[in-house]
């Protein structure tokens, strides 16, 4: 866990920082969502960053570098919105050789696309953060492979044991823990500042490993004015709708802005997560506890990483429809209970500050930039593999991604 006393302050100096998506920035993600809001953090401590990745449409903010759309690719249970064509990496390349980064931060450096492109091109110190958990088939299969470029990497992170353990199995190495964390400005509210309506919140893909249907079938047990919003969409929304349509105690929203989940959280009783696993950190837990919404989730073992049943917040076994509306309505029916776990739960996300978290990702960028200094003295800086590099970096910079992808 990271903490303000843990850390050191920002230094003076800043550093050009780049922060790579291998998934799309103008699609919602816990992934997207943490690359963001650390380059916010680390902007208003007077370092220079841009974040680089797939976008489909117009960028999320000014100091983002679209490298190209991204193409849905099935991927361990999920559907991941990565850009592993040849016009990305060439736009990856260029962007590399224009910008002279300082440091290169990677989250999950091999996944096809960008990301796997700036470890492959290495051309600055990397820092590299690892947030899937579960299993990756993959890294199962082509472990040869991606064990010896994950070599490249200088500085490897994990954001909880679970992300750890899944990297540390097949690539090795030895990883720092580092938790995901919250824009704590953006999402505080007072306990007291806005009055709750008895209703649910689930914002998440619409995908069996999310929950959603479980958390439908448990939304019908419960009393008729209990109003339940659906945010987002995925694979399927089209049959859930069907089977659950529009009405007045169920809001079918779409996808749905930051500003406007952090709106509604500010106003409903619960969050509820009914995932069933391969959640390696519990981040969207801490942004409803932040926002003075009850948590109700799943009991599995991402979500136990920042989340203590009956302290916090309610988890129950998962696929239990049964349970959870029995969690759920105690949590609706019961206010001064509601109320402790409230209060808990907005201490606990006040120790998971995205300002302490881009501290301490300063410190890991400058121990990474002073080892690479060291390997790279003067002496060693015409090697064949240093003069391949550069190389490939100047000619294929010079490239037009339009060519390639006509």
């Amino acid at each position: 866990m990271v903490s303000t006393e843990q850390t050191r302050s920002v230094s003076s100096d800043p550093l050009r920082i780049a922060l790579f998506s291998p998934y799309s920035l103008t699609l919602p993600g816990g992934v997207q969502n943490q690359v963001m809001g650390l380059a916010r953090s680390l902007r208003r401590s007077g370092h220079e960053v841009r974040v680089l990745g797939p976008c489909d449409g117009a960028p999320p903010d000014t100091f983002v570098t679209p490298l190209g759309e991204s193409l849905p690719t099935a991927a361990n249970g999920s559907i991941a919105p990565i850009a592993p064509d040849p016009a990305a990496a060439l736009r990856t390349i260029r962007a590399l050789r224009d910008e002279e980064f300082d440091i290169l931060h990677l989250h999950e450096p091999l996944s096809p696309g960008p990301t796997l492109t700036a470890l492959l091109m290495r051309t600055a110190p990397i820092v590299a953060t690892f947030h899937a958990a579960g299993d990756s088939a993959s890294y199962r299969y082509l472990n040869r492979f991606v064990r010896s470029i994950a070599d490249g990497i200088d500085e490897r992170v994990a954001v909880s044991r679970d992300a750890e353990e899944l990297a540390a199995r097949y690539l090795g190495g030895t990883y720092r823990i580092m938790p995901n964390a919250v824009e704590l400005d953006r999402f505080f509210i007072s306990l007291d500042e806005r009055e709750r309506t008895r209703s649910i919140l689930f914002c998440g893909r619409h995908e069996p490993r999310k929950g959603l249907e479980v958390l439908l079938r448990a939304h019908d047990r419960l009393a008729d004015d209990t109003v339940l919003y659906i945010a987002s969409e995925g694979p399927e929304t089209t049959r859930l709708r069907h089977e659950w349509p529009e009405g007045p105690t169920r809001r079918w929203l779409g996808r749905i802005s930051d500003r406007n989940k952090i709106d509604l959280l500010h106003t409903v009783s619960v969050f509820c997560s009914p995932a069933t696993g391969g959640e390696s950190f519990g981040i969207v837990l801490l942004e409803a506890m932040a926002a003075g919404a009850v948590v109700v989730a799943s009991d599995i073992d991402g979500y136990r990483n920042v989340a203590t049943h009956g302290v916090d917040s309610r988890l129950v076994t998962p696929d239990d429809v049964e349970s959870l509306a029995d969690v759920m309505k105690s949590v609706l029916d019961d206010n001064d209970g509601a109320n402790r776990l409230r209060e808990n739960g907005s201490r606990r996300a006040q120790q998971f500050s995205m300002d302490a978290l881009a501290s301490a990702y300063v410190d890991v960028y400058r121990s990474a930039i002073d080892d690479w200094d060291a390997r790279n003295s003067p002496s060693r800086t015409s090697s064949t593999s240093a003069r391949f590099a550069r190389s490939v970096v100047s000619r294929i910079g010079r490239i037009s991604p339009r060519k390639l992808s006509r």
